[in-house]
């Protein structure tokens, strides 16, 4: 069930936000890929771009340069990553986007775990999905089944990239992301 909002929400004004997906597989190939499909759809449905869409072999450094690439880019505001989060040797894709988080989002991984729950049980522990921030652009690593991108998006992504949901969302702090990276001496 896609994300619902209240009618309360509706006094600020929607802004539309650049996504890029990326699905992570030694497998899928374009026309085969469900679980990006999935997501497309609904970033498009939402009212958001679809930035940019790419489909990676497992391979740590492939998926660390395309997601660094698209935190480069001012016009990106989002990666969605799914696949390879599981426990099997390919499945790479946390340990490759980690180490490059400047922030974890610990609430996400707990929140997923927890919708997950809800659907199939105790085998959401076989899922290392996490997110972080990566500069001034936000990365979700989701595992790669079409319903747990689907559970994503419709509890979690759909609302918190959406400006009109309260009583907070992330559109509202992305104009502030920059600060930590400032004070730090950094730039993005």
């Amino acid at each position: 069930m896609p994300a619902t909002i209240d009618q309360s929400d509706f006094e600020r004004p929607f802004v539309p936000l650049a996504i890029a997906v990326l699905t992570v597989s030694d497998t899928r190939k374009e026309g085969e890929d469900k679980s990006g499909d999935r997501l497309a759809a609904r970033i498009e449905e939402a009212g958001h771009k679809l930035a940019d869409r790419r489909i990676v072999r497992d391979e740590k450094d492939v998926i660390a340069e395309t997601v660094k690439e698209w935190a480069a880019d001012e016009a990106v505001d989002v990666v969605i990553t799914t696949g390879g989060t599981g426990f099997t040797g390919r499945d790479v894709t946390p340990d490759a986007l980690e180490p490059l988080f400047d922030k974890r989002m610990e609430g996400f991984s707990s929140v997923f775990h927890r919708i997950s729950f809800d659907k199939i049980g105790v085998s959401t522990i076989q899922s290392r999905a996490t997110a972080g921030l990566i500069g001034k652009t936000f990365v979700f690593v989701l595992p790669g089944s079409p319903g747990a991108c689907a559970d994503a998006w419709d509890h979690i992504l759909g609302r918190q990239l959406d400006y009109r949901h309260k009583p907070c969302n992330f559109v509202e702090i992305m104009p502030r992301l920059d600060e930590h990276m400032r004070r730090g001496g950094r730039s993005v």
